[in-house]
């Protein structure tokens, strides 16, 4: 097999089991976050953190799939991790601001509800 088959392949797998598993980690522990946020609505929060998850999945995915093609030449194993190392870190990088971009908009939101109830009382 071809070592540039054999880079996207294990690309591939890599990068979707690391999305794949920030997701559900993000997904599950994230609930009692988000539950603070909302107030205690299990309904919303549920509904909410769904839609959060799928809407990261299907950012990773477009960009795995996005950052999958190469025109650099595969010739030996050597080349094919250079080229993994590249891609499966650039995959880590854009999980990482997506998840420090998802707390720091929910800390907002956050802080905002705090604010708003304090204001009530």
């Amino acid at each position: 097999m071809d070592f540039k088959v054999i880079a996207y392949l294990t690309y591939i797998i890599i990068s979707l089991g690391l999305t794949v598993w920030v997701g559900r980690t993000l997904h599950k522990h994230g609930r009692s976050f988000l539950l603070d946020i909302f107030a205690q609505d299990h309904l919303l929060t549920d509904s909410i953190n769904k839609l959060l998850l799928i809407g990261f999945y299907l950012v990773n995915l477009g960009y795995i799939l996005y950052n999958l093609i190469t025109r650099l030449k595969i010739e030996n194993a050597i080349d094919a991790i250079e080229l993994l190392s590249v891609k499966v870190g650039m995959i880590v990088i854009v999980l990482g601001i997506m998840h420090f971009a998802n707390i720091f908009i929910l800390f907002k939101m956050r802080a905002k509800n705090k604010r708003i109830v304090r204001e009530i009382i």
